[in-house]
Formats: C-alpha cells, sequence, structure tokens
C-alpha cells in the first residue's frame, strides 16, 4: 500500500539532510501495518540534556552508563523472570549509574530525571510521516518496552492522540524484547501474518531481534550505529522516518 507521490514528497521535503535509506529490498505493497519502538518517535535528547544541567561536566558519562544499564536490566529481568515495568527500570539503571560513577543524586534530581521520560517531545519528522502512513490506509502501533503510564504520558495531549491504533506494552506479557513473547504482541493485535507487519526499530539490537523474530524491519538509525553482529539484516535503513516512508514506496 504505497503512499502516493504529492504525500512521499510532502514528508520527505520535511527532513533536512536526512540522508538516503539503506535499504536491500523495499517493501512495497505487501505492508499492511507498521509496529513501532517507542524511540523513533519520542526523543530521548532532552533528557540526556537535563543530565548535564543537573550535573554540569558528567551528563554525558552519566548518560552513558544509565542508557546501557537500562538495556541490560530489561535482558537480565526477562531471563530470570523478575519482571519491572520500564519506568523502575529506569529508575534503577539511575541509581546504579550514579553510584558507579561516584555522583551524588539527591531525591529531586532523581525524580526529574526518571519523570522525564513521561513526557518526551517527539521528533520533528514524526508526525508529518505518520500521518502520510494512516491517510495511506496502513495500520500503526506502538510496541515498546514503555509501561502503560509512558505511553499515555507521552502520547496524552499531543498530535499523537488518536494516531496509533494500538498502544502495546511489554508489560501485557511481562516480557521485554527482543523475546518473542513480546514481538507477538503485533501479530495478536493486528490479526495479520507477521510479513504483513513491519517493524520499526530504533536501537540496532532490537532490528536484529524483529527480524529474527519474522518481521520485515526498517530500522531508524538516528544514532549512525553499525549493524549488530546479530545474523539479521534489517531490510531496510536509514536516518529518520522520512527514509522509511521511502522504503515502503519502492
Amino acid at each position: 500500500m504505497a503512499l502516493s507521490r504529492r504525500q512521499i514528497l510532502a514528508i520527505a521535503s520535511l527532513t533536512v539532510a536526512s540522508g538516503m535509506a539503506n535499504t536491500s529490498r523495499g517493501a512495497g505493497g505487501s505492508i499492511r501495518a507498521i509496529a513501532f519502538d517507542g524511540f523513533p518517535i519520542f526523543d530521548p535528547r532532552p533528557i540526556f540534556a537535563m543530565a548535564e544541567q543537573l550535573f554540569p561536566g558528567r551528563g554525558a558519562e552519566l548518560s552513558k552508563v544509565w542508557r546501557a544499564k537500562q538495556f541490560e536490566y530489561t535482558w537480565l529481568r526477562t531471563m530470570t523472570d523478575h519482571y519491572r515495568d520500564f519506568l523502575g527500570v529506569i529508575d534503577d539503571a539511575l541509581v546504579f549509574a550514579c553510584k558507579s560513577l561516584d555522583i551524588d543524586l539527591t531525591g529531586v534530581k532523581r525524580s526529574a530525571l526518571v519523570e522525564s521520560y513521561l513526557k518526551m517531545t517527539i521528533w520533528p519528522d514524526a508526525v508529518p510521516a505518520l500521518s502520510g502512513l494512516k491517510e495511506s490506509g496502513i495500520r500503526l502501533a506502538f510496541l515498546s518496552n514503555f509501561s502503560p503510564a509512558m505511553l499515555d504520558g507521552n502520547i496524552r495531549g499531543t498530535s499523537l492522540d488518536g494516531m496509533f491504533e494500538f498502544q502495546l506494552s511489554t508489560d501485557a506479557v511481562r516480557a521485554y524484547k527482543p523475546d518473542p513473547r513480546a514481538y507477538q504482541m503485533g501479530v495478536d493485535a493486528f490479526g495479520l501474518k507477521r510479513e504483513e507487519i513491519l517493524f520499526a526499530a530504533f536501537a540496532g539490537w532490537d532490528a536484529s531481534g524483529a527480524r529474527l523474530f519474522g518481521y520485515p524491519t526498517f530500522w531508524v538509525n538516528r544514532q549512525k550505529q553499525p549493524r549488530e553482529q546479530l545474523d539479521a539484516i534489517p531490510d531496510g535503513e536509514g536516518q529518520s522516518m522520512a527514509d522509511l516512508v521511502r522504503f515502503l514506496s519502492q
């Protein structure tokens, strides 16, 4: 279900210096729905800027450890069957990161940083791309590690309200991506075959996990990271949502 030429050009023109999509094969008309990770849509950079404001000269270092530990904890909790929602994981990871770097984390600063995940900004290219996709008849959903409170908090009162048919949180299966139980939620919600659902990932490991599950996968590689060495190459790759739109038009 390709977009019209007018929609493609309009969306693509809104992204400056986005780079050309690196695709191995186009999705064409086979894709009927897209399941999005949270971070191709929500921009975490202001959170890490806040970390620098709160801890001058230490923000970048703190953010690197904090973010890495978040996902390490999700994987460990899934493997050991000790689930905790993602906002709780974010909090735990922040405490660990500060202790490991000998940073004094007050209650006020801790609350400010954790709660910032409930009110993230939207990447500028996200809404135009999503609007065009929705108008073309492609069904949209979040399929995210975000807790329901995180999804609701970040969507409420924004132009995303009503954009997504489903807000699928890993809370429902108490297992984080890349566990197959998490990816299966998209199949169950849409009632479609795996090959009819494109997964849009932000992280390389998530792109590989979704591809191994059997989803056609596009990696919105905003951070220009190298591909993971996991024997699972995404079907398409680009730096922006406009690149995703171009991929679907092929």
